[in-house]
């Protein structure tokens, strides 16, 4: 939604003849890989914050609400698919945190590396979002 967003001004910027620094003309991996960082983890503060909020505000307990998305009788896929959505923010932005901390270490700062480990980052958050899913 975000990268939607920037996009939408940066064609503004071209189309009001603004300074081109302040422009975005085109998105490359690393860029599109930090504004989903950014993202994911305020989806994630946001996520826990309002868990934490309706623990708080709505009757019952985690039981209870557990025991009613049972009885719901969701088929395996539609609740495979749940699980991915909810654990993939997570892992990404765990794995780019872990690529960012090499980078302040002075490790893999190189273009092509950049993008390597932009590319590795994507490919092991979503297996390892499959796999945790699967449990």
């Amino acid at each position: 939604m975000a990268a939607l967003l920037l996009r939408h001004v940066g064609r503004h910027c071209l189309r009001a003849h603004l300074n081109a620094q302040l422009c975005i003309r085109k998105w490359s991996l690393p860029m599109a890989l930090s504004v989903c960082h950014r993202g994911s983890g305020i989806a994630l503060s946001g996520g826990v914050s309002l868990f934490g909020l309706s623990a708080l505000v709505l009757p019952g307990n985690f039981e209870s609400y557990l025991m009613f998305v049972k009885s719901l009788c969701l088929g395996p896929t539609l609740i495979y698919s749940a699980k991915f959505v909810l654990v993939f923010p997570l892992m990404y932005h765990s794995l780019n945190g872990i690529r960012h901390l090499l980078w302040d270490l002075g490790k893999g700062l190189a273009i092509p590396q950049v993008w390597l480990s932009g590319v590795a980052v994507v490919v092991l958050a979503v297996l390892s979002s499959g796999g945790l899913a699967a449990l």
